[in-house]
């Protein structure tokens, strides 16, 4: 079997891990980074949620998913947010979408014939997009998939870069800043069109999850038309930027082993492990942040206040110490009957991150990645086809260049 392709920016973060433990610092002044690395630090960073905050580490993020996205959100703000959109990222709610999932899916492999080679990442990125919007906001907006998806586009390359790139752009308003920003409010337009249409239907809206989010009311009332357009952008864009880029490594290394390959298209509970073992080897994010609120100890040092702290999947995922032979493929790890999987720990899987902040998508991501892998497994016959696969992504970490696959057979 082959082993994982590696990153250049994760294994130099494992080189770290290495020789300098499990905390790292660099910088000064106001630009104080750390790295916390591990699964101990993972386990740390989530259970003190009290000392970080999210806002000033996800500054990035706000030009597209908005300043009240669930990803940006502290405190009650974030508590209130997400109680009112947790019921429609329920296992009971998303498995009402597999219909929508599994159609999805098959208009894009309809389009095959054998002895096409295509590029299986763009093919899926946008049957993923289509995917989402008709589930999560109906056939209204979801006509507008393609649309959508180009001006996305442009505000996801903005945050593709690093954070200080993006406040420099922001600050000089720069041409790229006011291209996104035209981009933006083409999205936005559309959004608060479908907020309002739902809002005036009320009860009667059959948006799925866009109503529940206009309609949903707690103790301290409903979201407001901003707080409904950027969570419903930061369902959009994160949910089929990192999904797709975890659905073209799935299909990387299914052609790449074939007796996995056919494993997977015989066991549901094989498959399901692969999707597992997919976002181990490649999870979305190769680092997480947190802005340091209060200083604290951690393995014998101080981190002080006004701090970015970093964590990072890709160390704890690809660490000998957490998984035996963490380079392989091996998807059986997963399997419930196996000793592997019952030493597994929250904090030592973690493509999601964890604590209060977990991706709230993480059951939509996992089902949309299973369903549309075994209609795949059961349609086609794929084929690998020389080519350099390098990965690349600040946001979500994917094939640079796509993955094209050989199609032997379509059904």
């Amino acid at each position: 079997m082959t082993a994982a392709i590696t990153y250049a920016p994760g294994e130099f973060l494992r080189f770290l891990h290495r020789r300098r433990g499990p905390l790292v610092r660099f910088g000064a002044g106001s630009y104080r980074y750390a790295y916390l690395l591990g699964p101990e630090a993972n386990r740390f960073v989530f259970a003190n949620d009290d000392l970080f905050t999210m806002r000033e580490a996800f500054e990035g993020l706000v030009p597209v998913d908005g300043e009240t996205s669930l990803i940006v959100s502290d405190g009650d703000d974030h508590r209130r947010r997400r109680r009112l959109v947790q019921p429609s990222m329920h296992h009971r709610q998303v498995d009402q979408y597999v219909a929508i999932m599994t159609e999805s899916a098959d208009e894009a492999i309809d389009r095959w014939r054998p002895g096409d080679v295509v590029d299986a990442y763009q093919v899926f990125r946008a049957a993923i997009r289509r995917s989402t919007l008709r589930a999560l906001f109906g056939a209204r907006l979801a006509e507008d998939a393609d649309v959508l998806g180009e001006h996305l586009q442009a505000l996801l390359d903005l945050v593709d870069r690093s954070p200080d790139v993006i406040r420099l752009h922001r600050r000089l308003r720069t041409p790229l800043w006011q291209r996104v920003m035209r981009a933006r409010a083409r999205v936005d337009v559309r959004i608060h069109e479908e907020i309002d249409r739902v809002r005036e239907a009320g009860a009667a809206a059959d948006d799925r999850v866009l109503a529940m989010l206009v309609n949903g009311q707690g103790e301290d009332g409903g979201l407001s038309d901003e707080e409904v357009r950027d969570q419903a952008v930061t369902l959009i864009a994160a949910g089929y930027e990192t999904t797709s880029a975890a659905m073209a490594w799935a299909i990387h290394l299914l052609v790449t082993h074939p007796a996995a390959r056919e494993r997977a298209a015989a066991s549901p509970p094989y498959l399901r492990a692969v999707v597992a073992e997919t976002l181990r080897l490649y999870p979305p994010a190769v680092v997480s942040a947190r802005h340091v609120a209060r200083a604290f100890e951690f393995a014998g040092r101080t981190v002080t206040a006004g701090t970015i702290l970093l964590y990072s999947p890709y160390v704890t995922h690809r660490s000998p110490a957490v998984f035996d032979d963490p380079l392989a493929f091996r998807p059986e790890r997963w399997l419930p009957d196996e000793p592997a999987y019952r030493r597994i720990r929250p904090y030592e899987f973690i493509p999601f991150g964890g604590g209060p902040h977990r991706c709230i998508g993480a059951t939509m991501a996992t089902t949309e990645l299973t369903v549309m892998l075994g209609r795949l497994l059961e349609r086609t016959e794929l084929r690998a086809v020389r080519q350099r696969i390098r990965p690349t992504g600040f946001a979500a970490m994917r094939p640079r260049h796509g993955l094209r696959v050989a199609v032997s057979r379509v059904g």
